[in-house]
């Protein structure tokens, strides 16, 4: 099934999941001061967004021209997405950090991104273990992504009773409300490239 070098599909995948990779770097990283950096923070990200959607694009074009593909298309084209899901939320949640003029992240804020950021380390360890071919040492490290996101369930419902309690400004609750969606999207994205990679990993193994 697997070719000794990678093909160039899982390859797109890789370079993905690093671009991924390095979107959630910046996103955890990067520190707001003020309007004007919250601002290049949002810029930044939609950058990234822009690059992923690159990707999506080369990748549909190929696979539309090519016969011939290491796994199934449709896999290919799921995962694919899977991974631009993640840029676009986190390409959202900066927009809105933007727009609600959010200057600063709360404990819920910088919870749910260090579990989005552990998430993104082992995609990229899964889809390099995909492109070489070690299916069966998937397993562990989709586990790993669906447990990061049963706890992001349990920090939303946290975030919600929390916000719900102690905010009394009603503009404020729709703000957060939106932020704390988002940042669960996010982390469902992940737990649906944990899911496409097993469903792979079941039919080529």
């Amino acid at each position: 099934m697997f070719k000794k070098a990678p093909d160039k599909f899982l390859l797109y995948l890789v370079d993905f999941a690093k671009h991924l990779d390095n979107t959630v770097e910046y996103f955890v990283e990067y520190k707001v001061k003020d309007a004007e950096t919250l601002k290049e923070f949002a810029e930044k990200i939609k950058e990234y967004e822009s690059i992923a959607d690159d990707k999506v694009h080369t990748i549909i074009k190929d696979l539309n021209e090519t016969f011939i593909t290491p796994i199934e298309r449709e896999d290919i084209l799921q995962l694919t997405m899977n991974l631009d899901d993640i840029v676009d939320g986190m390409e959202e949640f900066t927009a809105y950090m933007e727009i609600f003029q959010i200057l600063s992240s709360n404990e819920f804020m910088n919870r749910f991104t260090d579990f989005i950021h552990k998430c993104s380390k082992e995609i990229v360890i899964s889809i390099d273990l995909l492109a070489n071919g070690r299916l069966k040492d998937l397993e562990s490290h989709a586990i790993q992504i669906k447990d990061y996101e049963s706890k992001c369930d349990s920090l939303y419902h946290d975030s919600l009773k929390d916000l719900f309690q102690n905010e009394k400004d009603p503009i404020k609750v729709i703000q957060y409300k939106e932020i704390y969606d988002t940042l669960e999207d996010i982390a469902d994205y992940c737990q649906d490239v944990a899911s496409t990679l097993q469903s792979i990993m079941m039919k080529n193994v």
